[in-house]
């Protein structure tokens, strides 16, 4: 008995073909042939550096270029000190108590001026963004002043404070009270009107618009002024303590040019930096703090 083949146009398999080996098989290429390229070069998968490591290599180049010039001849010791010196000389003005003193002092001095600032920055900056005829009052004048260079207030302000602590602290408020004002009325005035439009939709009273629209939205630009304040009330400490100063880290600088010791100026210097930077990280902190709720774009 034979097995006949479908007709033409049929769609039935050939029945004779099912003892063909190659059967069933297309013209696709073997997977396991197939080289996979990946997405990423193998040049740039390369392991990351911590951040902490790169932050701090510039800083150690520094100080390794700074010995090694030392250490030939180049910088002598009567113009620049070398790190170690540095070191040396720190570790005695800690061990006699004359820089932990200095900086009690120069850190009350900053305080009590950053706290005076910020009071009187903020509010003038609050009476003048928030109500039409106080910027007519408080903006023009305060714009005049701070132009003023504030160091070359210190004498007006030896004459009428004398040379005790409150003309030092009167120069640190000076200094202080213009970024604030500034960055607080920017940030009042910048507030996006579009979220006042939508605090009224709410229903919510002017005061309600000032308590959850205005001051949130000013508040990075009050963080802001108050990082700039903070570098500027080192500054103007720098000035304030090297003008009839019997303490503080300036009065040490002040001796120290008298006797030609540029190690111990430079370790004020360094003093100076170190606390600048902290309170720079507390502000960071706390802007970090205040801020979560402000989207921030992560750089890679």
């Amino acid at each position: 008995m034979s097995i006949s083949h479908a007709p033409p146009g049929s769609t039935e398999p050939d029945i004779s073909d099912i003892s063909r080996p190659d059967l069933g098989k297309t013209d696709a290429p073997d997977r396991s042939a197939i080289d996979l390229v990946p997405l990423v070069p193998s040049s740039s998968r390369r392991t990351r550096v911590p951040r902490w490591l790169r932050r701090t290599t510039g800083p150690l180049l520094l100080l390794a270029m700074w010995q090694l010039l030392s250490s030939t001849g180049v910088l002598r010791a009567d113009v620049l000190a070398s790190p170690g010196r540095i070191a040396q000389v720190a570790g005695d003005l800690i061990s006699d108590g004359s820089l932990p003193s200095a900086m009690g002092t120069s850190l009350q001095h900053v305080a009590v001026g950053l706290l005076l600032g910020t009071v009187i920055g903020t509010g003038l900056a609050l009476v003048s963004g928030l109500f039409r005829i106080g910027e007519d009052l408080v903006d023009a004048p305060v714009q005049m002043l701070r132009t003023v260079p504030f160091v070359g207030l210190i004498p007006l302000f030896i004459i009428w404070f004398g040379i005790g602590e409150a003309p030092k602290v009167a120069i640190i408020t000076l200094g202080v009270t213009f970024p604030l004002y500034l960055n607080v009325y920017a940030g009042i005035r910048g507030v996006d009107a579009q979220l006042i439009e939508a605090g009224e939709s709410l229903g919510l009273s002017r005061w309600g618009l000032v308590r959850h629209m205005v001051l949130p939205g000013a508040l990075p630009g009050a963080m802001t002024g108050l990082r700039y304040s903070l570098g500027i009330s080192w500054l103007a400490l720098v000035f304030a303590e090297q003008v009839n100063a019997d303490s503080g880290i300036g009065f040490l600088m002040v001796q120290a040019r008298d006797f030609l010791r540029t190690d111990v100026i430079v370790v004020c210097l360094i003093v100076y930096a170190f606390l600048g930077l902290l309170a720079d990280f507390v502000v960071r902190s706390l802007e970090r703090l205040l801020l979560q709720w402000r989207p921030t774009f992560t750089v890679w």
